[in-house]
């Protein structure tokens, strides 16, 4: 890596964080902020590539939002099923690769079945690639990336001596997708919340106050521009 400026990232991770604040402060209920948030996001996967973004990762459902009442991780499960079913004609039309991040083994295997069908669906799709992060932690994710190693140093004679970056990365979830170059996060909050630790360790960083329903393509675009103008020296030292 060396010290440069980019004029556009190639890969966007997003934060979406303020849609039950957002319906709230309109008086209804979270779950509507819910669905206008989904909404957005198909704005944002449309806008991505013409903005010179080839990957969005986008943060939907964490391994701490099980806290949350049972009526809205029901009313979430059912949405992101719902949209998956719904998009996909129009993914596979529009060129969006789809994946997804997390641990399924808690999900609803008929949502697992869904999230496995867009994968196969879409995977030969090349325009944007859209990552979805379901039951996702930064935390977890290195949790199960250590038992998996810990495994092939047990049954296949790993040498534990051998195990480094690139070691490490290949048994995360996003072993086959690129790191972040910039990550947004809504609504005004200016921390990670568990979000790609081992992945954003050379990101840059964006914090908006502006509400996830809210976040137009408009204010994707003019947050890109700011990022075009930093430069990136990844430890190195600036010209």
């Amino acid at each position: 890596m060396s010290s440069s400026a980019s004029s556009s990232p190639q890969h966007v991770a997003i934060i979406m964080d303020g849609n039950g604040r957002w319906a709230t402060q309109k008086g209804w209920p979270r779950l509507v902020g819910h669905r206008k948030g989904a909404e957005r996001v198909k704005a944002i996967v449309r806008a991505a590539p013409d903005l010179g973004v080839k990957w969005l990762t986008i943060y939907a459902f964490s391994t701490e939002n099980w806290k949350r009442s049972t009526e809205e991780v029901i009313g979430l499960m059912g949405l992101f099923a719902r949209y998956i079913q719904r998009e996909a004609e129009d993914m596979s039309r529009e060129g969006v690769r789809m994946r997804f991040i997390g641990d399924r083994s808690r999900l609803d295997p008929k949502l697992q079945d869904l999230m496995h069908w867009i994968e196969e669906r879409t995977s030969g799709n090349t325009h944007v690639n859209l990552t979805v992060a379901i039951n996702y932690g930064g935390r977890n994710e290195l949790t199960r990336a250590a038992q998996v190693l810990a495994r092939r140093v047990a049954e296949e004679g790993l040498d534990p001596a051998t195990i480094d970056d690139e070691t490490v990365s290949g048994a995360l979830d996003t072993h086959d997708i690129p790191d972040p170059d910039l990550v947004i996060r809504t609504s005004g909050e200016t921390r990670v919340s568990n979000f790609l630790l081992w992945q954003a360790a050379y990101a840059e960083f964006e914090f908006s106050p502006v509400l996830w329903p809210d976040f137009t393509p408009e204010v994707f675009a003019e947050i890109l521009s700011r990022y075009g103008v930093r430069e990136r020296r990844f430890g190195g030292v600036g010209t």
